[in-house]
């Protein structure tokens, strides 16, 4: 074979190479033909090790392919941890831009009006972006409060109900630090002067608001439950709020018993004259308005007329009188 030829023949290989490694760079994997595929990417891995991550996870058809794309653009040692979704119909060149720049996922978390610390540290380990565990140590960890310059014993009531947007490996103090900041960011800077002219902390007014906020369903309501709550505490009876006692006995969102309404706890609001000591949900920005606002009525009394609205009554007589006819009216 003259040198010519094998000239000749080593650059028809090396044609059919560049070929094959094109294809194999520019033609997205069978799995992402059809859908989106997910890989996580550890810190510290190497470009052979991410290559090897990507190839398992059916995101590309060449290691090799990777590896030489990901030294060509210079970005070999500069791809980014996290977690992906790559997207559907990216080809290797695609996925290699998404951790060049570090485009990870992002878990969309939905923290509901009267939410409380317990049901989120649910939602952030169902999405694994923390352990439940974590949550509820974090957030009642008096030098994390500290940080965040908040004197109570949780951040029950301080974290911000909104949908929040989280990535893995974020600690849980980044989490509700976040949480805490959109909180203060709604509110505005004279929340703590708004709360003193109705002669209350920022502390007591979130207790208050988270109160209602569990008590109301319609928001129209809300004003007139802050109402009830307010002439109540004037007059200093107890507040009788069933969500209350509900924070105090662990059941959430359950039925109560007699049993529970005489349980000896803090937060019994049957038992015990004022505020109980802490809010017991996170409450919304119509709660809080309604806490400051409360609508000029004289009403101390309410009863469940159905599932989303209540009958009011000023009189005790009235009141049960509202109470026999909406329970006799549920039993038919």
């Amino acid at each position: 074979m003259g040198l010519r030829t094998a000239i000749a023949l080593l650059m028809l290989i090396g044609a059919g190479v560049a070929v094959f490694l094109g294809r194999e760079v520019l033609t997205p994997t069978e799995a992402l033909q059809t859908a989106p595929v997910s890989v996580e990417i550890p810190a510290h891995d190497g470009i052979l090790l991410i290559a090897g991550r990507l190839y398992q996870a059916n995101a590309i058809r060449s290691r090799t392919g990777f590896v030489m794309m990901a030294v060509f653009r210079g970005s070999a040692r500069y791809l980014k941890a996290g977690e992906y979704e790559i997207d559907r119909g990216a080809s290797t060149v695609g996925v290699l831009s998404q951790l060049e720049a570090g485009r990870v996922k992002q878990h969309v978390v939905l923290l509901p009006e009267g939410a409380t610390v317990a049901e989120l540290a649910r939602v952030l380990e169902s999405e694994r972006l923390a352990s439940s565990s974590a949550i509820r140590h974090i957030a009642a960890d008096p030098a994390f409060l500290s940080t965040l310059g908040i004197e109570a014993p949780s951040l029950e009531g301080y974290l911000f109900p909104d949908t929040y947007q989280f990535v893995r490996g974020m600690t849980p103090e980044e989490m509700l630090t976040r949480m805490v900041q959109r909180l203060r960011a709604k509110t505005g800077a004279d929340i703590t002067a708004r709360a003193a002219a109705r002669g209350l902390t920022v502390h007591q007014l979130l207790t208050l608001a988270s109160i209602i906020e569990r008590e109301a369903v319609e928001r129209d309501e809300m004003r007139k439950i802050s109402a009830v709550f307010w002439n109540r505490l004037k007059l200093k009876m107890p507040l009788q709020a069933d969500p209350t006692v509900q924070y105090a006995t662990g059941k959430e969102r359950r039925a109560l018993t007699r049993a529970d309404l005489r349980v000896d706890h803090p937060y019994n609001t049957y038992r015990n004259v004022g505020l109980p000591p802490g809010p017991i949900a996170s409450p919304g920005l119509a709660a809080i308005e309604a806490a400051l606002d409360p609508a000029p009525v004289q009403y101390l009394y309410f009863v469940a007329m159905d599932d989303t609205h209540h009958h009011f009554s000023a009189t005790i007589a009235e009141h049960n009188a509202a109470v026999a006819r909406y329970r006799l009216a549920r039993t038919r």
